[in-house]
């Protein structure tokens, strides 16, 4: 049966070959890569967010009573944190927008979700959520609010009061940046082609360089975590020659060319972003990328550039247990690994935060209980071979050498690049299994 998401006048129907709706009318919000696979805001580009910035300043001299224009400085730091991966601006946001709230606070929905988007950025889904329902309050017909409450309701696991929150933005904005939000959603639910259909309804409305390569790099990812790297390669490329300095597409363009077996040009890639980007996530995929290239000296260096990147963000209200879980269990440290798992869990009951708690006590030996994690992950049906792939290994731990070979294949089957160290372990305990692929 076909999932159904109504539209202003119009139905997107999804599951069949039919997409309809009119031109989006809204800029893309949706996130675009977090260490918890969730959207991050795209991002305007360095210089045109500076110009905002100056403006806004320059206006805030004059007038420094203008609540309008201090929310619009808020949120515009909440930008340049995550464009520049320098939390720093977290603080400068934070500040900005309380004073504007301070200055008006009844009808100042602008402020209330600039504070749920930079709760989101902070991984602070719980204040997220209720800055979201404020800003709801003061203007249920504003699209970014209904995307703050997507986001937020998403990451706590709550996916019908996220799906609810996206119909109402498709209802009020049915923009990119709703069309963008509604493919991952589909994605997660395992609707692959929906999510496809959703990005190229965003693509086919975007009217700016930067809308196109924000739907260029989402394009790149699901036909990556499809287990079609050339494809991938295809969408990172053709973005990057709309605007060549749209980081994140040298990222995914590095994946692509590891799986496809260009480990140099692979790890140029990676070089040239972490150091425009030095994001936790992107510094531990590249140092996984040295790992298996064999050298580990240089693998080192990254690993503790995590670290020191981790460190920053705490210093600047980043509280991302859910990728510190992740990296911590897969580079030999499983019990703070647990420990950060199950802080995660008290949180939010997200499948990503079930996945890293599954994982997590896996590492610590403690399979009985990672199982029931591990299923939990997989609940909603999303195409996700990492989450295969744990629960392979810990059912293999277990004994249940049937469903773990069942696991491994269906990992392998969605994408056998899932992850440059792990999905040739996964190759090899398969086949250790037998009756391989």
């Amino acid at each position: 049966m076909a999932t159904v998401l109504l539209l202003t006048g119009v139905v997107l129907l999804v599951g069949t070959a039919v997409v309809t709706t009119r031109a989006p009318d809204a800029p893309p919000t949706r996130p675009a890569v977090s260490g918890n696979g969730a959207p991050v805001e795209p991002q305007v580009s360095g210089a045109a967010l500076d110009k905002v910035i100056e403006t806004a300043q320059q206006r805030l001299r004059q007038l420094p009573t203008d609540w309008s224009t201090w929310a619009r400085l808020g949120s515009a730091y909440v930008q340049q944190g995550r464009g520049t991966a320098d939390p720093s601006y977290y603080p400068k946001a934070e500040g900005a927008l309380r004073r504007s709230l301070e200055l008006e606070d009844g009808t100042n929905w602008q402020a209330m979700a600039g504070m749920g988007a930079l709760a989101n950025a902070r991984h602070d889904f719980h204040a997220a959520l209720d800055w979201g329902r404020r800003a709801e309050k003061a203007n249920p017909h504003a699209g970014a609010v209904h995307g703050v409450l997507v986001d937020a309701l998403t990451q706590l696991g709550d996916y019908d009061g996220a799906r609810t929150a996206l119909q109402r933005m498709l209802d009020v904005e049915p923009g990119l940046s709703a069309f963008t939000r509604a493919s991952y959603d589909f994605e997660q639910r395992g609707e692959v082609t929906a999510a496809r259909d959703a990005l190229d309804r965003a693509m086919a409305g975007a009217v700016t360089p930067a809308d196109l390569v924000f739907c260029r790099y989402y394009l790149g990812e699901l036909a990556f975590n499809t287990g079609d790297p050339v494809e991938a390669l295809r969408q990172y490329d053709a973005g990057l020659k709309a605007d060549p300095d749209y980081r994140l597409l040298y990222a995914g363009r590095a994946k692509a060319k590891a799986a496809m077996g260009q480990t140099s040009d692979a790890l140029t890639d990676y070089d040239r972003v972490v150091q425009a980007l030095p994001l936790p996530e992107l510094l531990a995929e590249y140092g996984d990328a040295l790992t298996a290239a064999g050298r580990p000296d240089q693998a080192r260096e990254q690993y503790h550039l995590v670290d020191t990147a981790r460190q920053l963000q705490g210093q600047n209200g980043v509280a991302d247990h859910l990728g510190a879980a992740i990296y911590l269990a897969d580079h030999g440290e499983p019990a703070a690994a647990l420990a950060e798992a199950e802080t995660e869990w008290k949180a939010r009951r997200s499948v990503l935060a079930a996945d890293a708690l599954a994982w997590a006590l896996h590492r610590n030996g403690r399979d009985s209980e990672a199982l029931d994690f591990a299923i939990e992950a997989t609940r909603l049906g999303w195409r996700n071979a990492t989450f295969y792939y744990h629960r392979g290994v810990i059912r293999h731990a277990l004994g249940d050498r049937d469903r773990a070979r069942q696991d491994l294949r269906t990992a392998l089957e969605i994408n056998p690049h899932f992850d440059v160290v792990q999905a040739p372990l996964a190759t090899q305990l398969l086949d250790s299994l037998g009756a391989g692929r």
